[in-house]
Formats: C-alpha cells, structure tokens, sequence
C-alpha cells in the first residue's frame, strides 16, 4: 500500500507539472479522482484491511485525495484568469479607428409642435395643466352643458369603459378645465395639452389624437381679448400677418361659440387645393364659457366671464410642415421622423 499510494503521488505531481491548459486538467481530474480513479480503488480496498492499517491508511488516502483536489482547483482558477487575459487582449476595441456614424433620434413633431404652442401661451401667462384620460361623464360632458340625449355621448362617438364609475376615454381636454375651475379661484389663465380618443378613423381623422385647449376666466374678459390672444398665437406660430376670422358656431360649453379660420399658409389666401380655393383654413373653435358651466363649478357669471378655445395638434402640424396624410403621425416611419431633427 504504502509503495502504491507513494507511486500515484509521484504520477499526479509529473502530469500536474506537464499540463497545459483547461482540458488538461479535467482529464488529470478523471484519471486521479473520478469513480475508476486508482484513488478510488485503494479507497475501495480499505475494507479488506486490518484496524490498525486502516487507521494509518484511511486518513492518508483521504488527505492525498484532498491534495489532489486543492492542486487542481489552484490550477483551474490559474488557467482560467490567464485564459481571460488572452481573450481581453484579443478582443480588445481599437479606439483609433474611424466610427461608422451614429443616428441621431429626434423627437415627434407632435411633440414640437405642442412646445412650441406651450411656448407661445407661457409667454401671455398661461400655465400648463394636465387630467386624466379615462374621465367621468360628469367632467366630461354634464359639467359642461352637455344635455342628456347629446349625439356625442353616443356609442358611436365615445369610447366607454366597463368600470363601476361608468368611466369613459375623454373625447377632449375639457374636463380639466373644469378640475381647474373647481380647485382654484379665478383669475384662471391654463393650456390643457393631451391626447382624446373619438370613435373615427379615416384619412384625416384617427380614433387617437392630439389637443390643447386653453381657458382664461377673469373679471371682465370679453370677445376681443379672444380674438387679440388668437390672433397673437397665430402670428407666432405661423408668421406675422396671418390673417384670422371669427365665424358664428355652437358648442354647448361656450355662448357665443365661433370657429377660427386662419389665411391659408400655403397661399396666402390666393386659394389652393388645401383651402379649397377659399384661402382660409379652419383651425379651431372657441367662444366665451357659457355661464351655466360657469355655475357647475360655482363660479359667479355676473363676477366673471371667460373664453374658451380647443385646437387640434396633429391640423396644425399638418399645417406647419405641408404633411399630406395624418397616418404617417403614427407609422413611426424613421424616413418621416428624420426630417424633423
């Protein structure tokens, strides 16, 4: 025994000191210590033994085979670092070479567009306000004069959400108006920014869109502060000289309601197929709040008066950069999106 086991020691330091990498010493590991390993058989051969040479030969078997297994994994752990080095090296980037170009993003021109119309409105004073797009029906149409058998609270028009509140997606940013009308006391100056959902799809409408819709309520507001606040927005989102006209209209938040028409940008009111050859362009609505909505928040409208005016985002992006199809807002083409960088 003892010449066996002096024998298998003297083998394992040779092939230790003789192998060369990671396959190396797996096979070192199965010949020395795997189940038909010599080790194994002498460990086996234990029981043939008498008491007292196993009491001189167990153990040293067992401090052999533990020597064995820490030289090994002393090994391993060499081999592996240097393997790691050399593939550190190997792979290593040249930073000295030429890149081949980064493509840079840009953002939406929904999105530049509602800047620039928050921009234009920070600049008179207006905050920004934000509201929840799954409303109540309260916020979004009895608060603002909306009747009961109004053609938009229709299935057809709305989108209505199965919930114990009878939520419903908002069909405009009105009902933050009312949220602010609520929480603070006039004077009120706020743009409401957001998306509205609407049960129509074709080529120039979408089921998901943009607004923003402005509010200011105070003392003695009146038609003319409408008319100069729009005509400055236009002239600055558009260019000075932008010609605007009010035209008679109904909605049933605002008493009297117009719609606002623009001189068409594209001919400067000479008549083209975008304003079929009428040279303006409808724009937006708006009007004076009507003093029942007024009410519902319990503002005084013999106190104060307001107006009222809601745009759509993706018309005046239209407008602005000539795009031809409301589609390509949301194809995220990246031939489309580069051309607003």
């Amino acid at each position: 025994m003892k010449t066996t086991v002096q024998q298998l020691q003297a083998d394992f330091i040779a092939t230790m000191a003789a192998v060369s990498d990671l396959n190396g010493l797996e096979a070192i590991r199965v010949n020395f210590l795997g189940k038909k390993s010599q080790i194994s058989d002498l460990l086996g051969q234990l029981g043939k033994l008498s008491i007292d040479d196993k009491k001189i030969w167990g153990p040293r078997l067992n401090q052999l085979k533990a020597e064995m297994t820490a030289t090994l994994e002393e090994k391993t752990i060499s081999f592996e670092a240097d393997a790691l080095e050399s593939r550190l090296i190997e792979e290593r980037i040249d930073f000295t070479l030429p890149s081949s170009g980064i493509t840079k993003g840009s953002l939406h021109p929904i999105t530049h567009v509602t800047r620039q119309i928050q921009q234009i409105f920070a600049g008179l004073g207006y905050i920004v306000a934000e509201g929840p797009e799954a409303e109540t029906d309260h916020y979004n149409f009895s608060a603002l004069n909306f009747g009961k058998d109004h053609p938009a609270r229709d299935m057809h028009d709305t989108f209505y959400l199965d919930t114990p509140e009878n939520r419903l997606l908002r069909t405009h940013t009105s009902g933050v108006q009312i949220h602010l009308m609520e929480e603070y006391k006039p004077p009120i100056r706020a743009i409401t920014p957001g998306k509205v959902f609407r049960s129509d799809a074709d080529v120039s409408h979408s089921p998901v869109f943009h607004q923003v819709e402005g509010l200011y309520v105070d003392k003695g507001v009146n038609m003319g502060h409408l008319k100069a606040t729009l005509q400055h927005f236009f002239d600055q989102f558009f260019a000075k000289g932008s010609d605007i006209r009010l035209r008679p209209s109904y909605f049933p938040f605002t008493e009297p309601s117009v719609e606002a028409d623009v001189s068409c940008v594209i001919c400067k009111g000479k008549g083209c197929s975008m304003c079929k050859g009428s040279g303006w362009i409808e724009i937006l609505g708006a009007g004076m709040v009507d003093p029942n909505v007024l009410r519902n928040v319990n503002i005084d409208p013999e106190e104060y008066s307001g107006f009222a005016f809601g745009m759509g985002v993706e018309r005046l992006a239209i407008l602005k950069y000539g795009i031809t199809n409301i589609k390509l807002f949301y194809d995220n083409h990246t031939a489309f999106l580069e051309q607003f960088q």
